[in-house]
């Protein structure tokens, strides 16, 4: 037996499921990923009342002035950059997070007027890039983002109840907020003048 008659089938096998697994496969999943859902496919891409791209409804950004809902601290890179996706790394008895911690929750409770901070309103997400709030967040936002619009408050809760998404099948995660799609609609429903699409 020569040596290429024996290693002839390791080539053919390599090749063979190299074509198969490096090409069609992801070739084929891609087909029907595009035809089945589209959106999700092309990064779940959210667009601006003028047909632009304005954010993804998977990457969290930065929102800093009182008329908009803001997102979940971010320890990705400078802040929400999906490049540098990742969390502190800091321990939770560290003291840096401890004191990083009490000092936004005692801005919070300045800006917002709040008596309890939700615990994700000062806490990152593992990746940095959580695109969503919990409800109870959205809701103790309400009233600053409402002093700023010049609208009642209770019309703004309205609107957090109306974006809170459930759990899936009901029992699978916890209801959110997606912060993208709710300034969006607090800008279609109470624009304000100085106000930009995020």
């Amino acid at each position: 037996m020569s040596m290429l008659s024996q290693i002839r089938p390791a080539i053919v096998s390599t090749l063979w499921f190299t074509a198969l697994l490096g090409v069609l496969y992801p070739l084929g999943v891609t087909a029907v990923a595009e035809n089945t859902m589209p959106n999700r496919a092309a990064g779940s891409m959210i667009k601006g009342p003028a047909g632009q791209v304005v954010g993804s409804a998977l990457i969290a950004q930065s929102f800093a002035r009182p008329e908009y809902f803001h997102s979940r601290p971010s320890a990705a890179g400078k802040g929400y950059d999906a490049t540098s996706s990742g969390g502190s790394n800091l321990g939770p008895l560290h003291p840096d997070l401890a004191k990083r911690e009490a000092g936004d929750a005692d801005a919070i409770r300045k800006s917002d007027g709040a008596t309890v901070v939700p615990a994700d309103a000062v806490t990152t997400s593992g990746s940095g890039l959580d695109p969503d709030i919990s409800p109870a967040n959205a809701r103790m936002q309400a009233n600053r983002v409402a002093l700023a619009r010049g609208v009642d408050p209770a019309v703004v809760r309205t609107l957090v109840d109306r974006a809170t998404e459930q759990a899936f099948l009901g029992f699978i995660g916890q209801p959110r907020v997606n912060v993208l799609k709710l300034n969006m609609a607090l800008d279609a429903e109470f624009p304000v003048r100085h106000a930009q699409t995020p």
